[in-house]
């Protein structure tokens, strides 16, 4: 098995990323704005932004957005989404969680992160954000909540036989480079100085062509074009007539959550 770092994995996800992934409900920022009286004044750094899913849509609530992420490929992709929605007050940044000290961000009322929570060392970086994160401010961890809390559509086992097959079963779980952690984030972050959680939920049906389907699963790590190397088109091949048998009509519905846990200090 070739062993890959995440920005390596990463770098290949980022187009599909951009263009494949749902994004998180829209309800979550309204959520945001009224709770933290967001106002188009405030700084706001998302860590490990990627191309700027949640960047994007902050941009337009507050004043400014420090959207950090390791991979070039993953902030290029941003500053074009930027560019072209018209959005000028994100500053993109080459980073991550353990060299934040040396960006000089100065202080932000709200953190944001997605999946990359999960890569982080998360005591730690709790433990960094305190220093960072203004009076009244918050850590917001959006998701699509913890593994298993949402009943899989039945179509994903179809990909997962396809994924198998072109590598491996230990892969089911992640890339090479990668396992879920075992403790939920509640649990780290409720020992952390932003013990105080609220946790929201919505929960969608997402609907999307076989199109859609075969451009998602090029967006993750465990099953992206550096990963598939020199197979991707066969593995397209085969996931296509694949899905197809397994629904004529080419149209495939999942739920789809968002959870954001929003952490304050007590």
């Amino acid at each position: 098995m070739t062993a890959y770092t995440p920005d390596e994995l990463f770098a290949s996800t980022a187009p599909y990323y951009a263009k494949y992934r749902p994004g998180y409900d829209p309800k979550l920022y309204d959520l945001l704005k009224e709770k933290f009286g967001l106002d188009g004044t405030q700084r706001v750094l998302d860590l490990g932004t990627g191309t700027g899913v949640l960047a994007l849509p902050l941009a337009r609530l507050v004043g400014d957005v420090i959207a950090v992420d390791p991979e070039p490929g993953m902030l290029a992709e941003g500053r074009k989404l930027a560019d072209e929605a018209g959005i000028t007050n994100i500053t993109w940044l080459q980073g991550d969680s353990t060299t934040l000290h040396t960006l000089d961000l100065g202080p932000v009322l709200l953190t944001v992160m997605g999946a990359a929570f999960h890569w982080t060392d998360r005591d730690q970086l709790l433990k960094d954000l305190d220093h960072l994160i203004a009076p009244g401010g918050a850590v917001v961890l959006a998701s699509g909540g913890a593994p298993g809390d949402v009943e899989p559509a039945p179509w994903l086992e179809v990909i997962t036989e396809v994924r198998t097959r072109y590598l491996g079963a230990e892969r089911r779980a992640g890339s090479g480079t990668y396992s879920h952690p075992k403790e939920r984030h509640q649990d780290v972050v409720a020992r952390s100085p932003f013990s105080k959680i609220e946790v929201a939920r919505w929960d969608r049906t997402i609907t999307r062509t076989l199109d859609e389907v075969i451009g998602l699963q090029f967006s993750y790590s465990y099953s992206s074009p550096a990963q598939l190397g020199d197979q991707k088109d066969a593995f397209e091949h085969d996931l296509r007539e694949a899905l197809t048998a397994f629904n004529p009509e080419r149209r495939f519905d999942e739920l789809v959550r968002t959870e954001a846990i929003i952490a304050t200090r007590h």
